[in-house]
């Protein structure tokens, strides 16, 4: 059960700043860790990992970013002293969280979050805008680049081309020059992703889009597949790769548990990657890419604050083309 209501102002510790919001996106997460996909979770809870603000305090040692400095932030916290964090994965960090998530997030006025993590939003950037970059652009940036290692000229398939990551995905995917293929049930998504640069549009309500796949390559299939999707997509996403073709998997909106046929994993000698948001390294490298402006996050609509259990069932109902966008008063 969502409810609107006061809460105290957090306060920021050493080395952190207390952001005041002005803006915090949606994202699938939201829904997982409201409908109890995340055990433990203290109640209250405010949700939401994406945000953007102003600096309005900084803990002691906190000094980069100056009082009112616009900001965003990467939502991915890690201890910077474990083994993974010292290889340079701190998303596999033994003391992994995601703001919104495994702590107090975005859903609110003010958000405290580690300096480390914060970056000014590049100019031109509306609030809006910087808080629905910073999940789904690391999410599909590791998922491509740093996972399946996409290469020039390889075909990419992006599953349900309206969701955040799904966008994300697609300008990565063309930035690094591959040939992609995106399938949505709505020809209007369809169209806008043309728009953006989709090479192949599948309608996955009028087709089956693995035999679509099959046709379109003279049954060769993809090199890479970007999966969110889980049980209903799963079997046809494995069928539509090449031989050698990558699959990388970040979600399962529709269930966690589809049929498998081991066979065609090993016969085709397809490689399986999980993925889990992405790094400082991923962070620095799309800052870079989103203030020249290769990359831009797509907003399809702002709600605001008092209408987050609003925005949620929009999140849930799945019409949107880009992300759902909570506006956030000044902190008083």
């Amino acid at each position: 059960m969502l409810r609107y209501e006061d809460a105290p102002t957090p306060r920021p510790g050493p080395g952190e700043v207390l952001v005041a919001l002005r803006a915090a996106a949606l994202n699938h997460l939201d829904i997982f860790t409201r409908s109890g996909g995340v055990p433990k979770v203290p109640l209250p809870h405010i949700g939401g990992a994406d945000g953007a603000g102003v600096v309005a305090a900084n803990g002691a040692g906190a000094i980069r970013h100056p009082l009112e400095a616009r900001v965003f932030f990467d939502p991915g916290l890690s201890d910077g002293t474990c083994d993974y964090c010292a290889r340079g994965e701190h998303s596999l960090c033994d003391s992994w969280e995601i703001l919104g998530e495994h702590r107090d997030g975005t859903f609110a006025q003010a958000v405290v979050v580690p300096e480390r993590n914060l970056r000014p939003i590049p100019d031109g950037l509306s609030f809006e805008e910087a808080a629905a970059f910073p999940l789904v652009f690391l999410t599909a940036w590791r998922m491509l680049m740093t996972k399946a290692r996409v290469l020039p000229d390889e075909t990419v398939l992006i599953l349900g081309i309206g969701g955040g990551v799904a966008q994300a995905a697609l300008q990565i995917a063309k930035h690094a020059g591959a040939r992609v293929f995106v399938t949505s049930g709505s020809q209007e998504k369809l169209d806008r992703a043309k728009a953006m640069g989709a090479d192949v549009l599948i309608n996955h309500k009028t087709t089956d889009f693995s035999k679509e796949v099959w046709a379109i390559t003279e049954k060769r299939g993809v090199d890479v597949v970007i999966e969110t999707v889980g049980a209903a997509t799963w079997t046809g996403s494995i069928r539509a790769l090449a031989k050698g073709g990558r699959l990388v998997t970040c979600g399962a909106t529709s269930g966690p548990k589809p049929d498998e046929d081991i066979r065609r994993i090993f016969v085709k000698q397809i490689t399986i990657y999980g993925s889990t948001m992405g790094t400082p390294h991923d962070w620095e490298q799309l800052n870079r890419l989103l203030a020249n402006k290769t990359l831009r996050p797509v907003v399809d609509r702002a709600l605001p604050l008092e209408h987050t259990a609003q925005a949620q069932e929009l999140l849930e109902h799945g019409d949107h083309f880009g992300k759902i966008v909570l506006t956030i008063p000044p902190l008083s």
